[in-house]
């Protein structure tokens, strides 16, 4: 059977397919347990069409090595590198809304370490700006991950 949904032409001109006034709805660099639901509401928009989020979790094992314990500790100006690099991502996407929250302190295994979502007209462009996200907040923000290992070496990693 065909299909009888006729598919609309894009409008580019709509509001609706260019980025938010104000894009961005949540960014920390905290201390307590982060939430799915909080990242995913603040990016909830009526004018997007695709939301990409990506969840971050300590896993129990790095390079060969079984992970007993994990922590993270941040520069002072994180937050502040944090929102440069937002901002670098809206202006390279259509972004509706945009969030990233990174813990800090001791995390054990299984234990979210960082969540960013972003929601855009259209999925691809979602995806996309989603990835920049967390590369570039993994590559720039000044977050370090200390690493003790099962067999109880250390190991310090720069810029998470």
């Amino acid at each position: 059977m065909a299909s009888t949904h006729t598919a609309h032409p894009e409008r580019p001109d709509h509001p609706g397919e260019r980025a938010a006034e104000n894009p961005i709805a949540l960014l920390a660099v905290r201390d307590t347990p982060l939430s799915l639901d909080e990242v995913f509401k603040a990016v909830g928009e009526d004018a997007a069409g695709g939301t990409a989020l990506f969840v971050g979790t300590v896993r129990n094992h790095d390079g060969g090595a079984d992970v007993a314990r994990l922590g993270y500790s941040a520069h002072p100006t994180a937050e502040a590198e944090l929102r440069r690099v937002a901002e670098r991502v809206v202006a390279a996407h259509p972004v509706r809304a945009l969030a990233a929250v990174h813990r800090t302190g001791d995390l054990r295994v299984g234990e979210i370490a960082v969540i960013v979502a972003v929601s855009c007209p259209h999925r691809a462009e979602a995806f996309e700006a989603c990835r920049m996200l967390i590369d570039d907040l993994k590559h720039e923000v000044p977050l370090w991950k200390h690493q003790t290992f099962g067999d109880g070496t250390e190991e310090w990693v720069g810029a998470c």
